[in-house]
């Protein structure tokens, strides 16, 4: 297996810069809890990815199935303004990217606005004093349980075998169903597995890939 490190370019004034792209970002996802649905103009499901990347995963999603809307959700600044300006030609009018820290999932979301949530290929923070910067530790799990509706769908996807260990337990303790699990998810090639950026480098080196799908 070989070890792959993602290393992150900042762009100058990317903060500014998304100003440009409207069209695909919401700038006010403070103040739409409760009305996301105007949004989209429809009160279709909503699909969060919480740590987008560059946007693979989530438009590929947003052009298979028109019926849903979605949501791409990311912190740094600078992966932003790539997605914006990748997703941006698409002109796909069920998706959306939101410049946020997962922190404020519960401010921006009205209680079971959300139909399902993915992560995919978050930092395992891997010292055990940084748990709690885990996507999976409790206090983010409370929050996902507030945004859902019910039943609602959690999905994970990792190459870290520990974070993914790690969420199992903390998926158990609260006492989701497993809808499904796999411990190889590309042993068998499948066209219908949706990617990210780092999955295909992942995958192309080696490494396995860890899935899991539960509901709340």
């Amino acid at each position: 297996m070989e070890q792959i490190k993602m290393r992150l370019r900042k762009i100058k004034n990317a903060n500014e810069k998304l100003e440009e792209y409207g069209s695909i970002m919401v700038f006010d996802h403070l103040e739409r809890a409760g009305k996301w649905g105007e949004v989209f103009g429809n009160a279709n499901p909503i699909i969060l990815e919480i740590g987008m990347g560059k946007g693979q995963f989530i438009s590929e999603n947003a052009i298979r199935h028109p019926e849903n809307n979605y949501l791409g959700f990311e912190i740094a600044e600078s992966i932003v303004l790539k997605a914006a300006r990748k997703l941006g030609k698409l002109h796909l009018g069920n998706l959306r990217i939101i410049h946020a820290d997962a922190h404020d999932a519960e401010r921006i979301f009205a209680p079971g606005e959300i139909a399902e949530i993915f992560l995919n290929f978050s930092d395992p923070w891997p010292k055990s004093r940084h748990a709690k910067r885990r996507l999976t530790f409790d206090n983010f799990l409370v929050a996902y349980e507030n945004i859902l509706k019910r039943p609602g769908i959690i999905e994970l996807k990792t190459d870290n075998r520990h974070l993914f260990e790690y969420s199992l337990l903390r998926f158990n303790e609260r006492r989701y169903r497993f809808l499904d699990l796999n411990l190889n998810l590309h042993e068998v090639p499948d066209e219908n597995i949706i990617t990210t950026e780092y999955e295909d480098k992942f995958v192309a080196a080696g490494n396995t890939i860890y899935y899991v799908k539960v509901e709340i």
